[in-house]
């Protein structure tokens, strides 16, 4: 199978930041099963990331980062953080995580040391598959507010379903499951905020275990 030149790189990038992963784990002296545990995937499926052989989402990093104890930034560019007082991020610029069904992040504040959350603009494209299929649900302890920038979206939260266009805002408890596809025929962007708590234990399933904190 031959691949271009961006998603050659995309593999590449995927294959260090695996790396750094694999690394940080065994120098936290972890095991695959509680790096497992602790991102809501089976050993097999966290194996197959920590490998590089699977996608890295969004949801996967944010909880890896966590566990390991480092920054986000950290586990994508291998540089810490290091900004005190503020951070100017010009348009168009940022960190990019390109991940997840095609969704693309831009860290919009991925060098300020100490931040107690998760700025991102993020692009959804629009994809005609996903109209007839359920909308995957993602689960991260916290907050999430995210502002509709452009397009119309389906917002699903747990077995309610919301559509939403430019200006609508919502806010919601990320530690339940939540997920949004572009709808309308056209792509659109949300600039989203992620507040993050500590996180609960998972299951397989990437469903949080009830009683266990």
């Amino acid at each position: 199978m031959e691949f271009s030149g961006d998603e050659l790189a995309e593999r590449e990038q995927r294959q260090e930041i695996a790396n750094r992963i694999r690394s940080l784990r065994e120098d936290n002296e972890l095991s695959i099963q509680e790096m497992a545990w602790a991102t809501g995937r089976s050993p097999e499926e966290y194996e197959a990331r920590e490998s590089g052989e699977a996608d890295l989402t969004f949801t996967f990093l944010f909880k890896c980062a966590r566990k390991l104890g480092v920054d986000i930034t950290e586990l994508m560019t291998g540089e810490s953080p290091h900004i005190k007082w503020y951070s100017i991020v010009r348009a168009h610029e940022g960190m990019q995580i390109k991940r997840h069904s095609q969704f693309e992040y831009l860290h919009k504040a991925p060098f300020f040391k100490g931040r107690m959350c998760e700025p991102f603009l993020v692009d959804v494209p629009y994809d005609e598959k996903l109209q007839h299929e359920p909308i995957h649900l993602s689960y991260h302890a916290g907050q999430e507010l995210d502002l509709v920038i452009k397009g119309h979206l389906r917002f699903q939260f747990e077995d309610h379903a919301e559509d939403v266009g430019p200006g609508d805002t919502l806010l919601y408890d990320s530690g339940r499951g939540h997920g949004i596809i572009a709808i309308d025929g056209e792509d659109a962007q949300i600039f989203a905020v992620v507040l993050p708590t500590e996180e609960r234990d998972m299951d397989p399933d990437n469903k949080p275990i009830e009683g266990i904190r």
